[in-house]
């Protein structure tokens, strides 16, 4: 029974419905009234249903012609999104965006990025994941991510990388652990007495995971940081953390900044990179985000310090 009906019908029955009569209408769409009286003829023949009262001097809807112009309403509104999806591919653009940041990314720029993303790109689909070391980048090189922000320490091997922003690690431990009590800078021999805790990436069954900036013989590790935070405050070991992430616990007293002999008189650095697969063309909507990442990042970082 539907096989039938055009879009166009269902949008001169709405500008008949909104307009309040056939002429009118007409003057609408830009057409002669003849024209929208036989389109709605022939639409009320192909359903079997009566969709006008023509009894009096203007036309009125009847109860089914409510209905189905409340129906075409929900179906013009389906017709435009598929219409913008189509302008949108055919200029470049992408249906949907994924990305993976490394879980040392500032929180408060991934959650700005979002909010002006679901603002510009309203109609584009958004996924974002949140890996550890080596599982970002995988996903970028896997195809499973359009962009990663990933540390240096990753492995970058198939991917262009931009360098981002720097974090600024802090040696940390709550205040009543052993090592906070210690003034001067720490001397390997005495972080050898403490446990250090180490974040290390979920590796498959017999690859073993990099340590990286370990210090101490005596681990605990931990596969995210979240916990690796909350046993730090817990006083159960000591170890490295990104600035912007502590730095509302060092101004409470609730953790104490190490100052350790290894590191000198700056505390390391850890890079953050815009990573994307080699050769890979970006499209418009990607590369806004991108240089939205990139700027908000920075801007996290420098209120931070």
């Amino acid at each position: 029974m539907l096989e039938g009906i055009s879009i166009d019908q269902l949008r001169t029955l709405r500008a008949v419905a909104e307009a309040g009569s056939f002429t009118a209408a007409a003057r609408k769409l830009g057409r002669v009234q003849a024209a929208v009286s036989q389109s709605i003829q022939r639409l009320e023949a192909q359903l079997g249903l009566k969709l006008f009262d023509r009894s009096g001097r203007v036309p009125t809807l009847t109860e089914h012609g409510e209905a189905l112009v409340a129906a075409a309403a929900k179906i013009h509104e389906d017709v435009e999104a598929v219409e913008a999806l189509v302008a949108r591919l055919k200029s470049g653009a992408e249906a949907r965006l994924s990305l993976v940041v490394d879980a040392m990314f500032p929180s408060a720029a991934l959650v700005g990025f979002a909010r002006e993303f679901a603002a510009t790109h309203p109609a584009v689909e958004l996924t974002i994941a949140t890996e550890m070391l080596d599982a970002v980048t995988a996903m970028v090189r896997e195809r499973r991510a359009t962009l990663g922000i990933a540390g240096s320490d990753a492995d970058l091997t198939g991917l262009e990388q931009r360098h981002l922003a720097d974090l600024r690690m802090l040696a940390v431990a709550a205040p009543s652990h052993p090592l906070a009590a210690i003034a001067g800078p720490i001397e390997d021999a005495a972080l050898a007495t403490g446990v250090q805790i180490v974040l290390s990436e979920r590796a498959p069954e017999g690859r073993g995971s990099a340590d990286r900036g370990v210090l101490s013989p005596r681990t605990w590790r931990v596969a995210d940081l979240s916990t690796k935070h909350a046993l730090i405050v817990g006083g159960l070991g000591w170890g490295h953390e990104p600035e912007h992430l502590v730095r509302e616990e060092l101004a409470r007293g609730r953790l104490v900044a190490l100052k350790l002999a290894a590191w000198g008189a700056a505390p390391p650095l850890r890079q953050l990179s815009l990573v994307r697969r080699k050769r890979s063309a970006l499209g418009p909507v990607a590369s806004w985000a991108a240089g939205r990442l990139t700027e908000l990042c920075r801007l996290a970082l420098a209120d931070a310090s």
